[in-house]
């Protein structure tokens, strides 16, 4: 499994993040198989959140056995920052560790949010508290939308994030207002030494009224090897992608693995090629909305 350093945080960790969304409605003896799968693949950093129904319960189950072989990030989506500490302990004690490697503000993908997390006794007090306290190493910052990067980039020029988790795939850098906050996104991470980590890079839209939904994530997926495989390209190739996450369905985990596994195998013309062609290709955020 490929390795990349995470920015000024120093970890090598596997380019794959091991998404916890698709252990929050699967039972234990599903979520042992899944992990069990990841580890014996090189994956070495677990992505999870408070908000993933059971996932911290299906990996604390886990915890004691493999923490010392794991980069353990969790989320939370509180904007207080008494609940947002609640939060945080509620998690060590799900997910039964002492510490955690990275917790990220959840969903801050407006302004709006982006505000509520930041202000005088707001999530990020929250945060910094706990790293003061060692029960966190890292602090960073995630969110969904078509304004996450331009919301991203305005959080690391108000506080020295360690991480940020955000939107990217083929599709959303097609549009011009996503491309141009992007791209100044990406400068930033760059200037700061900051792990910009991607998500939905396997993403093929929104699900179509009425389609069976044949995989536990709200949005559609890709699950054709090869698209999958160009996806992954296409993120994994982009300049100053650190990493990405992956789906939340355990069905598709061993498909994202394979794709990681021979990044490299097409070129970047390929993987646009097989990307441009698909028809249905959308946001899984729906319409765009401008950043003005």
């Amino acid at each position: 499994m490929l390795k990349r350093k995470m920015g000024k945080i120093g970890f090598d960790s596997s380019v794959l993040l091991f998404g916890g969304a698709k252990l929050g409605n699967v039972t234990q003896d599903e979520a042992d198989r899944a992990i069990e799968y990841a580890l014996e693949h090189g994956v070495n950093h677990i992505d999870t959140a408070a908000s993933y129904g059971d996932s911290e319960l299906r990996l604390g189950k886990r915890m004691p056995e493999i923490r010392d072989r794991v980069f353990l990030a969790t989320k939370t989506t509180q904007r207080g920052k008494r609940e947002a500490k609640e939060e945080i302990l509620r998690s060590l004690e799900r997910l039964r560790t002492d510490r955690l490697d990275l917790i990220q503000l959840h969903a801050v993908g407006t302004f709006e949010e982006l505000e509520r997390c930041l202000a005088e006794g707001g999530a990020l007090e929250a945060a910094v508290e706990a790293k003061e306290e060692g029960i966190v190493l890292h602090i960073g910052i995630t969110g969904h939308g078509h304004l996450a990067p331009a919301v991203h980039l305005e959080a690391l020029r108000r506080y020295a994030f360690d991480t940020v988790l955000t939107p990217f795939n083929y599709y959303l850098y097609s549009l011009p207002e996503y491309r141009s906050a992007f791209d100044a996104l990406v400068e930033e991470t760059k200037r700061q030494n900051v792990a910009l980590r991607v998500i939905k890079a396997v993403a093929k839209g929104p699900w179509a009224v009425g389609a069976e939904r044949r995989f536990a994530t709200w949005y559609e997926p890709f699950d054709s090897q090869v698209a999958i495989d160009a996806c992954v390209h296409y993120a994994l190739s982009h300049d100053g992608v650190n990493a990405f996450a992956s789906a939340g369905d355990i069905h598709l985990f061993p498909k994202i693995v394979a794709a990681v596994e021979k990044f490299g195998s097409m070129s970047d013309e390929e993987a646009r090629a097989i990307l441009a062609q698909i028809p249905d290709y959308a946001s899984p955020f729906g319409a765009p909305t401008s950043i003005a």
